[in-house]
């Protein structure tokens, strides 16, 4: 069976500023454009199998750039949903809660379209993308390649080994970067963290 690759897409303003971005639909800067074009030679070195992106446009471009065809969009690879903290920054965020944490306390109610997802609430969007990278791996030859967002993937990164959804905050993730998730002796394993071409 071959390893799951998880490519966080390349940078956008907010990724910049660090504003929270979920469901706000903004585009690559020429810096992020230049990041997603650049992993095409580190992807296609591989065998690819199958390949699912989040619908949105940051993601889908990069993975366009990235020579990625045939991406499947998945609602289950959107970023985690801030709720009330959509578009604010940490900094800002802990003006008045000094000691406020994502990983462990989730955000603020948004709006009734997007009220916020708990730490627990990612974690099973993770596994059950998980779920589909798995009957992907098993059913396809080579690799599967997740596009998608920061949080996210850390969250998943943490289900594919078995921690709790809290356990992504151990995993830095920048933009436009490749991770690999594989085994070793039957157990799962990072086999690569924000590999960037060489």
């Amino acid at each position: 069976m071959g390893d799951l690759f998880l490519v966080r897409h390349g940078e956008t303003e907010w990724s910049v500023s660090g504003q929270h971005t979920s469901w706000t639909d903004i585009p690559l800067t020429d810096n992020g454009r230049a990041q997603a074009h650049g992993l095409a030679p580190l992807l296609n070195s591989h065998h690819i199998g199958a390949v699912f992106v989040s619908p949105m446009k940051r993601a889908r471009e990069t993975a366009e750039l990235a020579g990625l065809a045939g991406a499947r969009v998945d609602a289950d690879l959107r970023e985690w949903d801030y709720g009330g903290y959509e578009g604010v920054t940490t900094v800002e965020i802990h003006r008045t809660r000094p000691e406020w944490f994502l990983f462990t306390e989730g955000v603020a109610p948004g709006p009734p379209e997007h009220p916020g997802e708990s730490p627990e609430e990612v974690g099973a969007r993770a596994d059950r993308m998980l779920a589909k990278a798995h009957a992907a791996l098993a059913n396809t030859e080579g690799c599967v390649v997740l596009v998608a967002h920061g949080h996210f993937l850390r969250v998943l990164t943490a289900r594919w080994l078995g921690l709790p959804a809290s356990g992504g905050a151990l995993f830095q993730l920048a933009t436009g970067t490749v991770c690999r998730l594989g085994t070793e002796h039957g157990r799962p394993v990072i086999a690569g963290w924000n590999i960037r071409p060489s």
